[in-house]
Parts: C-alpha cells; structure tokens; sequence
C-alpha cells in the first residue's frame, strides 16, 4: 500500500486539502463532525459562534480531519425543525471562512436554498439526509451546482422516523429505497460519478437494524459508488455498551472509543470515509488499520495505487 498522500504546505497555519480532487483516493477519509446547534444530541451549543466553531474545525483538520462536515439543524429523533435562513445565519460564515483556509466543507443540510447558498460560500460536498423525503428542488440544486452528494438513507423527519423503523430485510429494502433515489437523481441530471451513499445509521433504523447494515456494508459497496459510514456516538452504540457494561444508559461523550473501533472495521469493508466526532481517535484506528492491511495485502510490483471514481471524475 502506497503511503498516504500530504497535505497542502500550510504555510505556518493549519490549512486543508483545498478541493475535493485532492483528497486522498489511496484510503478511507475522516469527516469531522462540526455541529452549529443548539440541540445537538452530543454536542449542541458546544460550538457556539463564528470563532469557536472555526477554531474547533480546524482542530479537527489539525487532527487528520479531511473534510469538515457544517451542519446548522439538528436532525436527532424528536428534534424540532429550523427555518432555512436560520440554518443559514448558524453556518455560511463558517463554511467561508473554512473554506478561505482550504478546508474542504460538507454543507450537511435537507434545504435546497441552504445547499446553494453553502456551494456559493465555498462548500464543495452537499450531505442531505432526507432521504425518502428528497425533493425536487434539492435535485435541481445539486445538479447546478455539480458538486458530490451524500444520499442518505432515511424515512420521515426527526419527529416521525422513529415510528418508520419497520422492516422484513433491512439491508436489502435500505439498498433497494437509495436505488430509488439515486434514479431520481440520475433522472434530475446529477452525475452518478458525484453520489456518494450512506446507509443512514439511526434514521429509521434501531438498534440491531444498524448493526446489520454494518455487517452487510458490501451490500452498498457492490453498487460502486462510495459509501459514507456516520455512526459516531449514535444511539445504537450506547445501547450497546451499556448492555456490555451492566448499565443503563452510556452518554453520547463516551462512545468514542467505540466510534473508532466501527471507522476501523468499516474502513476493512471499503468506507469511502467515515463521519466521526473524536477525529484524533478515529485517526489513530485507520491508520492500525492501514497497516494491518498493507502487511495482509501488499502491493503487487508495479501495481498502480487504488483510486475511487467519485476522485478521478472531479475537476
């Protein structure tokens, strides 16, 4: 396995890759978590204001943080829904001056206008999780804009998904329902080589529900598109650990080292990248993870480095 390739000269500041063509294809990437909300299931208020959440994003870059993903309105169960421009106000201030700092930006947003308006203020990779709500608007959007775009499986809203949770074969109706939407998009004239999937762990899903789409990941991956794995500190997690622990309930702040155990396995089932709070530690696991594979799978002489087709279409 070839050695990963270096960031951009910094030139004494911490600075990103600058587009999206330069990241990495050789490896799964690290999507920092940036939340703007209040509400946030781990992490709301967190980040408040224009210098800390900047601070805090480039910290992660810092971290081995590739792509910082800027999100202006939660999307926990039950959380309540935020008008466009509010969303707006929490996050393009940022997303510009990330992206001043070639940082690259995914604007994490279920709002056309919001979306435009992020892609015009320098994000480079749209992450809607409206799932089977995905409308008309966001399509013709992202088809303007003619940058990556994160289809995430999902059924209702905030306040309805959880009830939605009901399935014969997750996997394969999951795999089935973003079919559906990628054709719609295909059809609205977003390039297939510029979506990117992810199972949406948690949306419409419970517990073992993720569990087994984590299992089956090549089920998405067969499809040759790149696929998103965000479960950092979710809901199913916690679950988990405290069944293991004899507990009760864990918090969302303790669930990262368990975060970083999935971003590894993950990476072993082929992620395009993973969707973490705790990059440091996530960081730390691909890189076990990398080298585990380099000594089982070394490279044949001559053989060129591995690539994605969402890197080689990119301008």
């Amino acid at each position: 396995m070839t050695a990963a390739p270096s960031r951009p000269a910094g030139r004494g500041e911490t600075r990103g890759w600058g587009t999206f063509a330069a990241l990495p294809a050789d490896r799964t990437l690290i999507m920092g978590v940036l939340n703007l909300t209040p509400d946030s299931f781990s992490d709301g208020g967190a980040h408040a204001g224009v210098e800390a959440a900047v601070s805090h994003a480039l910290a992660m870059v810092e971290a081995g943080a590739d792509v910082v993903d800027v999100g202006g309105e939660s999307t926990r169960p039950g959380a309540a829904p935020v008008d466009p421009a509010e969303e707006q106000r929490r996050t393009l201030e940022v997303i510009s001056r990330l992206a001043e700092r070639d940082v690259v930006v995914s604007a994490d947003t279920k709002h056309a206008a919001t979306a435009r308006a992020a892609v015009e203020a320098g994000a480079q990779i749209v992450n809607d999780v409206s799932g089977t709500e995905l409308s008309e608007e966001m399509i013709a959007a992202c088809a303007a804009a003619g940058v990556p775009y994160v289809l995430t499986h999902a059924r209702g809203d905030s306040r309805t998904m959880d009830a939605r949770a009901e399935y014969d074969d997750v996997v394969e109706e999951v795999r089935a329902e973003l079919l559906t939407q990628r054709g719609r998009l295909i059809a609205g004239g977003v390039a297939p080589e510029r979506i990117i999937l992810d199972p949406g762990l948690g949306f419409a899903k419970g517990g073992e529900q993720d569990w087994r789409l984590l299992a089956r990941l090549d089920r998405l991956t067969s499809l040759g598109h790149p696929v998103l794995v965000a479960a950092s500190r979710k809901r199913f997690i916690g679950t988990a650990l405290a069944r293991s622990r004899g507990v009760d309930a864990v918090p969302a702040g303790e669930r990262d080292t368990a975060t970083a155990a999935i971003s590894a396995l993950a990476a072993e089932r082929g992620a395009w990248a993973v969707r973490v709070h705790d990059v440091a530690a996530t960081a730390d696991a691909l890189a076990v993870t990398r080298s585990w594979l380099a000594a089982e799978r070394p490279p044949r002489p001559g053989a060129a480095p591995r690539t994605h087709p969402i890197t080689e279409h990119q301008n």
